[in-house]
């Protein structure tokens, strides 16, 4: 019984080196003011919290379900624009009408070429504003994303991961999750 567990320990620290060995290599190629934020400590806590799994297990779940959001995100942005493009149509061929109506009163056609300007001009507003403010709620809806994400990797005890907006904190957790996402393909010492 004894021997069982010293030879489970025994793995568990070859596994946990090699973990961390890894990080560090990987810590190595990313910019300098990035390395400086990732002591060799929380290597070895980031190591010891994926020794079982369950961690890669969580990243994985996070990813899959940040990708559907981005889909879903990415299709209603091209929904919108879609029927921008539907109403653009729509408003070309109104005044195609309105141009060959005043065929028959050519004196009108200065007015009709006003309003149709006019129209155009509001309208390109109206759909640029539509745009930029889905984009604003795409944004937001991304931030809140990342918060979640922070949340439950903070929650689950993942070393480097805390509720933040603070760009070079998030930039160095990216770089920690794509540390995850490589170690995960890794077949580890048995």
């Amino acid at each position: 019984m004894a021997e069982n567990e010293r030879a489970r320990r025994e793995l568990q620290q070859k596994q946990h080196y090699f973990l961390q060995s890894e990080l560090q290599s990987l810590s190595r190629d990313l910019p300098g003011k990035f390395q400086q934020r990732l002591p060799y400590d929380l290597l070895s806590s980031l190591a010891n919290a994926l020794l079982d799994g369950t961690v890669f297990e969580i990243v994985r779940s996070l990813q899959e379900v940040q990708h559907l959001e981005e889909k879903h995100l990415s299709s209603q942005r091209m929904k919108l624009i879609n029927d921008h493009k539907a109403q653009r149509h729509e408003l070309q061929k109104r005044h195609k009408e309105l141009l060959q109506a005043c065929q028959t009163k050519p004196h009108n056609l200065p007015i009709i070429e006003v309003q149709i300007e006019r129209e155009k001009e509001t309208m390109e507003k109206r759909l640029e504003d539509e745009v930029k403010k889905r984009d604003m709620k795409i944004i937001m809806d991304l931030d809140q994303k990342v918060m979640d994400q922070q949340v439950m990797l903070e929650r689950a005890g993942v070393p480097g991961f805390f509720v933040t907006n603070n760009r070079q904190d998030i930039r160095l957790q990216m770089y920690l999750l794509e540390f995850m996402n490589r170690l995960r393909f890794l077949d580890l010492p048995s």
